[in-house]
């Protein structure tokens, strides 16, 4: 006979034991259930992907994402953008170069 929690399947007049899926043992003494391995909760990053918009870095703090601008760049996440694109943008004495507002004559007119 076979044992606890097994299975008997008459195979050629012949009693075969086996112990049911997800459990484990001697199938002519007892078949015992495995145990199931918790998983750890999947860790997440928060920043990936990244919910600052273009021009901009995140940072987790505290599991929660935290945007700012790169070097560089104006304004808030997601809106991050250049200094300037145009000279219109910039002061009137100040061109715009690199996209930053910068004096046009710094080295360039021997000063």
């Amino acid at each position: 006979t076979c044992g606890y929690n097994a299975l008997c399947a008459v195979v050629g007049h012949n009693p075969i034991c086996s112990c049911p899926v997800r459990f484990t043992g001697d199938p002519f003494v007892s078949c015992t259930p495995i145990p199931m391995q918790e998983s750890p909760p999947e860790s997440r990053d928060p920043c990936s992907p990244s919910p600052c918009g273009p021009n901009a870095q995140c940072q987790v703090i505290n599991n929660t994402p935290s945007c700012s601008c790169n070097p560089e760049f104006m304004g808030s996440p997601p809106n991050c953008r250049p200094e300037c694109a145009s000279n219109g943008e910039c002061s009137s004495h100040l061109a715009c170069m690199n996209q930053r507002c910068k004096n046009p004559c710094i080295g360039s007119c021997g000063a």
